[in-house]
């Protein structure tokens, strides 16, 4: 009987993790599951409002958008609204203009970033740890400090009111931040693939061509989607270095509209807050499509220092 009992002791023990007896979670565990819940979807229907709003006044008449008190949704969707906001002003044109400063500059922090993170993280050279020292140094020093030299310069090389000042900056290095960001997650990749990477005759550009970029795209996915955000919705730096209309971003279109809006007797804003939604619109879609890999990059980077 002993025996037995033994056997079936060892044969319950075998069995696979899916066919044992699932444990009851305890009454406390679950409340605080179902908290934590219903406080993430309050945040988040109350970060959508101003979104909800914004579309709500794109979609209603003039009248309806002075009446008091508000209306939450409009009697009659007006969509022709963003028909006529969108012809009002160049706004195709303006859209080309921020997809072309958008994409050419992201191609230059990606292509850049990685290389300079790459070199931090697996090379070996004099200095390099200083040198990394000053590139993280730089991250506290804001725009606005750097601007006037930064303008006396594209200034000099007669780049003023045209969009190489917004593109080519991006090619050289990419920033401090995604340098940082990639580095760590560089780091995090076993040393193990580089040796036998080297043993199989592959070189240095090689192993980060064929073994650290495929391994980090979460982390070039997270630099993506952070310049994709922060390049499509840029003001400062087209309101400084462009000065014709026919050069226009989105972000100054919207600004003028708004200004040109602010002078007439009856300000229109259903057409303001058409150009605005259909702004934002994207930024919005990128982050949702998205937003796993930039959780994932943003974890998986700050596991090793």
């Amino acid at each position: 009987m002993g025996a037995m009992r033994i056997l079936r002791n060892d044969a319950a023990s075998s069995l696979p993790v899916s066919l044992e007896r699932p444990r009851k979670r305890r009454p406390g565990v679950q409340v605080w599951r179902v908290i934590v819940h219903v406080v993430l979807y309050a945040g988040a229907i109350i970060f959508l409002i101003p979104l909800f709003w914004m579309l709500s006044t794109a979609l209603k008449t003039v009248q309806e958008n002075y009446t008091y008190p508000p209306t939450l949704l409009p009697h009659i969707f007006q969509w022709h609204n963003f028909k006529v906001a969108w012809t009002a002003y160049n706004f195709s044109l303006y859209t080309y203009h921020t997809l072309f400063i958008t994409g050419t500059s992201m191609v230059g922090v990606l292509a850049t970033s990685t290389l300079c993170a790459y070199g931090f993280a697996r090379l070996h050279f004099w200095g390099r740890d200083v040198l990394f020292l000053c590139v993280i140094a730089s991250v506290m020093l804001p725009f606005t400090v750097t601007v006037l030299p930064l303008y006396i310069i594209f200034r000099d090389l007669g780049w003023l009111n045209t969009f190489k000042p917004l593109i080519i900056p991006s090619w050289f290095g990419g920033g401090a931040f995604n340098i940082f960001l990639l580095r760590q997650y560089f780091q995090t990749i076993p040393r193990d693939l580089d040796e036998a990477a080297r043993i199989d005759g592959c070189s240095t550009f090689g192993i980060f061509w064929r073994i650290m970029l495929p391994l980090s795209k979460p982390a070039i996915a997270v630099v993506a989607i952070f310049w994709f955000q922060a390049s499509w919705t840029d003001f400062l730096g087209p309101v400084i270095y462009l000065n014709s209309t026919d050069k226009y971003t989105l972000a100054l279109g919207v600004y003028q509209f708004a200004a040109d809006a602010s002078s007439l007797a009856v300000h229109h804003q259903e057409l303001l807050m058409c150009v605005a939604f259909a702004m934002v619109l994207p930024v919005a879609l990128v982050f949702l499509v998205a937003q796993r890999y930039m959780i994932r990059g943003v974890v998986l980077s700050g596991i090793k220092g």
